[in-house]
């Protein structure tokens, strides 16, 4: 009927059975581009950005590791994981816009895309957050899975 994987065959929404998929190691990358205005980045000091509420770029961490936990409340057909791990990072590049950078992993039957995904958007929506007050002119760019290990396919580089 389809390729997507999350409509059965008589074309209804389905959660996608991984009952018989084998355990393995996953790892998943994704990477939000946040572009910060001048008046935001001249706040920038030290590696981060201090403000009454408190250090954005380490609010923005655990805002994006607690969401990447919560993912399958959030979308409705993900399955619910007990992550291993998830880090992010967040740094500065060469055009100075943020890469916001969010690595889950897994041991299980189904990958960590989606945690990846969710934890470096919402971490981008913090800095969003904590910064709007010096410019509205903040830009959320791109969000895009960089690297995807250990499930039928890979992505990127391992």
């Amino acid at each position: 009927m389809s390729d997507f994987t999350h409509i059965n065959k008589d074309g209804k929404v389905t959660m996608v059975d991984v009952g018989d998929k084998a355990i393995t190691k996953r790892k998943a990358v994704a990477r939000t581009i946040v572009v910060l205005p001048q008046p935001v980045l001249a706040q920038l000091a030290n590696g981060d950005i201090q403000t009454k509420k408190g250090g954005v770029f380490q609010t923005a961490i655990i805002a994006g590791i607690m969401a990447a936990k919560k993912t399958s409340e959030l979308i409705p057909l993900c399955h619910p994981l007990s992550l291993d791990s998830c880090n992010i990072t967040i740094l500065l590049n060469e055009k100075q816009q943020l890469e916001i950078d969010c690595t889950a992993t897994i041991t299980g039957k189904t990958g960590v895309e989606m945690e990846a995904l969710t934890g470096a958007s919402i971490a981008a929506l913090t800095v969003y957050d904590m910064c709007k007050a010096l410019s509205q002119d903040i830009v959320i760019k791109e969000t895009r899975l960089m690297q995807k290990t250990g499930g039928k396919t890979d992505v990127g580089k391992a």
